[in-house]
């Protein structure tokens, strides 16, 4: 069986600056309205929150694979908290489509902070041999 898996790690710093910095816009560039409102806790967007889906992203990517003239909006790759709290990714458009060419099967993703960084990785069987 042919595994890919992707690893980030994101500082929590980083991310509190980008929000200073560019605010909605940055918000809206890289994570999805239903991100968003899981990260908000009691009217305020939680930077330890949007790092982990932030490293959630960067590890698919690396799982996704994109090359060339791929491009592929951060946004085409979400991250999905279960009520009872485990987390899973959700591919559309050119995400869902690069996973697609590739023969990825179901991403498996895990999440964890500790001391100011937030890490993820995310492992995918490769049901396509050679790619």
């Amino acid at each position: 069986m042919a595994l890919r898996i992707g690893i980030d790690l994101v500082a929590v710093e980083d991310v509190r600056e980008a929000l200073r910095a560019h605010g909605e816009h940055y918000l809206r560039r890289v994570y999805t309205p239903q991100e968003v409102r899981d990260c908000t806790v009691r009217g305020d967007v939680e930077p330890e929150r949007l790092a982990g889906r932030f490293a959630a992203k960067e590890a698919a990517l690396k799982v996704l694979r994109p090359a060339g003239s791929a491009a592929c909006p951060l946004t085409a790759i979400e991250v999905v908290r279960d009520p009872e709290g485990w987390v899973s990714v959700r591919l559309t458009g050119a995400a869902a489509e690069l996973a697609s060419r590739a023969g990825l099967a179901d991403l498996a993703l895990s999440v964890s902070h500790e001391a100011g960084f937030a890490t993820a990785i995310v492992i995918s069987e490769n049901l396509v041999s050679g790619r």
